[in-house]
This record gives structure tokens, C-alpha cells and sequence, in this order.
């Protein structure tokens, strides 16, 4: 038995390349290979410009985490571990796990090795994911929020700062972590935070995108921080950028909403009219494959958008009101409402008029009007009929009012 101990299998996709040795920090070159990070790193530095194990001569030199090989080993070496050894009966209690924990937590801020903080990292992870008790568990510890911010304004490493922002999105909802990590961002010298969370979301995995997005919707917590939040370099940019070139629908619905929430004043509003929220709304409103809730959040960013002038004139020069009226009896109907009405009630713009009753906008409207809709969204539709029959009373003929006025008399506007 002893002796069987001695000899253990390792997988031949746990070992380095090039020492062939149990990875710590597996990393992944453009070739699709995968080493230890030191090891790779020193074979760079001394001049080489190929990959050891294909000797392939590497159009980039950048080094991509290898997070779920990484998860493998560490899951392999903890089973080892304990297969290896003679479990004691209280192994497993949770006052041992809470212990494990408790010195994680203190080594994390002080550890130097990046290799080494991203097993604690990885194990605390797991920690938290495993049952809300654990997760109110490192919401309650002394100073563990206070903590983790620490690392995330400290770690350039994206396979270290992503299980931060997950350990984040898991326990932000607990009582009072938002207002500690605001605190610990916005009251101290960590707010290199928020450049480390535009880093995730410019190159990190999908989920920790998605997470990224939720942590800056949990820190708008009043309008300051919205407006802090709103003029940091590149945020809206990089957010609106998601929107365009990632195609998972939880992804678009995390950034939707981290922008309708800090979307409040005219300033943040108009800056995302020139960064082109217009036409990405009305993109995502078009797409017939857009999923109810992003066709929702869209029409209410959009509805945002246009309270400013900004808005209206792209709005209009755009053309976004097919998608708006497209739109109009499938998701997001008083947003939708709240567009036409200000854009042909309130500002009488012809274009959008034009457009609304060449896509059978009327008819939409008066369908609405006989919905269960609220009150105030009636009138508004009402307005809205009025303005498009006055508007072209001269010429109804040619845009179809006199067929509206004759097959819709039996819906009354209210």
C-alpha cells in the first residue's frame, strides 16, 4: 500500500510541456498549447519568439488563463489529497471548512506569489458557491470585502481578477456588502477598481463579463455614484461595445441595465447618443432573435435616450421609430408609447410621423388603447391619434388615414 502510494498517475494534460511538471498556473499560447506560466514566461524572456512544443513561430506572445485546466488540477490535487490520507471525523464539519477559509482570507492580500493567491482565489470560489450560509459566512468576516477590493486595485493578472469579481457577484446582495465595496471604492484609494473592471470586460471570460456588469449596477446606489460610474474613461463605450459584439442574451441584459441605471442625467444621456446608442437600440429592437427581456430594456433605454435633444435628433435622423412601432405590441409597450407620443405629440416631428403611419403604426396604437394598459398610456395614445389625423389631415389619403378612420370606428379612444 505504501508502496502504491508512491507512484501516483498524473494526467499527461496536467503536466508543463517543458518541465513536466503538475502545472500551477496554466496559461495558453496562439498556438492553442498550454504551459506553466513561469515556465513559458522564461522561455519568452530569454529571446525565443516560438512555442516549445510546436516550435511554431508566434504571430503574438500574449498569454490566455487557462481557468477551466486550472479548475481540473485543483479539483485532481484536492481529491488526491484526501484519497491519499486517512480522513479524521471532523474533516469535513463546516467549523473546518470555516477554518480553511478564515486562513485563506488572511493570506490572500499578503500573498506575493500570483499562482498562490489564485488557488486561495479559486478555493474561496468554491467556498461561497456552495451554499448561501457560506456566502453570508465572507460577507460577515472582518475586513474580507475590504480584502478582496485590495487585490482587485492591486492584481494586473485577469486569472486572478476574475475569481475576485465572481467572489463579488456572489455575496453583493448580502447585507451591507454594497455599501461596503462602495466605501472601499469611492472612499479610499481603490478607485484603479473600476480600470481593473474595464479590463475584465474588455478581456475576460463571458461570465465574468456578465458579473463585471452586475457589480457596477449594485455600486449605483445614488445619483453621485451613477454620475461617478457614468464618466469613467471608456465605461459607456465598452459597455455599448457589448451590446454590439457579443451575442449572448444574459450578457446584453446585464449591460442594458447596468446603463439604464446609470443613464439618469442629461450629460450621461447625450454622451451615449454620440457613442451611437441609437442605432444599436434600434439594431436590437429590429432583430427578430432578440429575446422579450433585451427587446424591453432597449425600448426603455431608448425612452431614457429620448428626453434630451441629443436623443430626438437621432431618433429621427435614424429612423429608429419602424423599430420602435415594429416593436410596439411585443415588449416594452410604454416605453415604446412614451417615444411616439414625445416625439409626435410634444416635438411634432414630421419624419417620425411619416414613419409611424407607413408601418401601420395607428392601427398598434388603437390595438393598444383597447389593451389592459395603464391609464396614463391610454391618453398618450389617444394624443398620439389625434396628432397623426391632424398632422395629415390634408393628405390622409395618401398615407392611408381615411382606411383608419373607416375600419376602426368601433375603437373608441378613451
Amino acid at each position: 500500500m505504501g508502496r502504491e502510494e508512491l507512484h501516483i498517475t498524473v494526467p499527461s494534460l496536467f503536466r508543463c510541456p517543458i518541465s513536466m511538471e503538475v502545472m500551477k498556473s496554466p496559461v495558453s499560447l496562439s498556438t492553442g498549447v498550454t504551459y506553466d506560466r513561469s515556465n513559458i514566461q522564461h522561455w519568452l524572456e530569454s529571446g525565443h519568439d516560438t512555442c516549445p512544443a510546436t516550435m511554431q513561430v508566434l504571430p503574438s506572445k500574449h498569454l490566455v488563463p487557462n481557468l477551466t485546466l486550472h479548475r481540473l488540477i485543483h479539483l485532481w490535487l484536492h481529491h488526491h489529497h484526501h484519497s491519499s490520507s486517512p480522513r479524521s471525523p471532523s474533516s469535513s464539519s463546516p467549523r473546518t471548512s470555516y477554518q480553511q477559509v478564515r486562513i485563506l482570507i488572511d493570506r490572500i492580500e499578503d500573498e506575493n506569489s500570483e499562482a498562490d493567491r489564485l488557488d486561495h482565489l479559486t478555493k474561496i470560489v468554491d467556498f461561497a458557491r456552495a451554499s448561501e450560509e457560506n456566502r453570508r459566512f465572507l460577507a460577515d468576516f472582518d475586513h474580507f470585502v475590504e480584502g478582496i477590493i485590495a487585490v482587485l486595485s492591486k492584481s494586473a493578472e485577469m486569472e486572478v481578477l476574475e475569481p475576485v469579481i465572481t467572489v463579488l457577484d456572489l455575496i453583493m446582495y448580502q447585507n451591507g456588502v454594497k455599501e461596503r465595496v462602495f466605501s472601499s471604492i469611492f472612499r479610499s484609494n481603490y478607485q484603479n477598481c473600476f480600470s481593473k473592471i474595464c479590463l475584465v470586460l474588455r478581456n475576460g471570460s463571458l461570465i465574468s463579463k456578465i458579473e463585471s456588469a452586475r457589480i457596477l449596477e449594485s455600486l449605483s446606489l445614488d445619483a453621485e455614484s451613477k454620475r461617478r460610474i457614468a464618466e469613467k474613461e471608456e465605461l459607456l463605450s465598452l459597455l455599448l461595445h457589448l451590446i454590439t459584439s457579443e451575442n449572448d442574451p444574459d450578457l446584453q441584459d446585464s449591460v442594458l441595465s447596468c446603463l439604464i441605471t446609470v443613464a439618469v442625467t442629461r450629460t450621461v444621456k447625450a454622451r451615449l447618443v454620440r457613442l451611437g446608442v441609437v442605432r444599436v437600440l434600434s439594431e436590437r429592437l429590429l432583430n427578430p432573435n432578440t429575446k422579450p427581456s433585451t427587446a424591453e430594456k432597449s425600448m426603455n433605454l431608448l425612452s431614457m435616450v429620448s428626453t434630451c435633444a441629443e436623443g430626438r435628433c437621432a431618433i429621427s435622423e435614424e429612423k429608429c421609430a419602424a423599430a420602435v412601432v415594429e416593436r410596439l405590441m411585443k415588449a416594452g409597450t410604454e416605453d415604446a408609447v412614451m417615444v411616439l407620443w414625445g416625439m409626435c405629440c410634444v416635438h411634432g416631428d414630421r419624419k417620425v410621423m411619416d414613419v409611424v403611419v407607413k408601418s401601420n403604426g395607428m392601427t398598434k396604437i388603437l390595438l393598444v388603447m383597447q389593451s389592459e394598459c395603464e391609464g396614463h398610456v391610454r391618453r398618450m395614445c389617444a394624443e398620439l391619434v389625434k396628432a397623426l389625423r391632424v398632422g395629415y389631415k390634408s393628405g390622409e389619403a395618401a398615407f392611408g388615414l381615411g382606411r383608419y378612420e373607416t375600419k376602426t370606428t368601433h375603437i373608441m379612444p378613451c
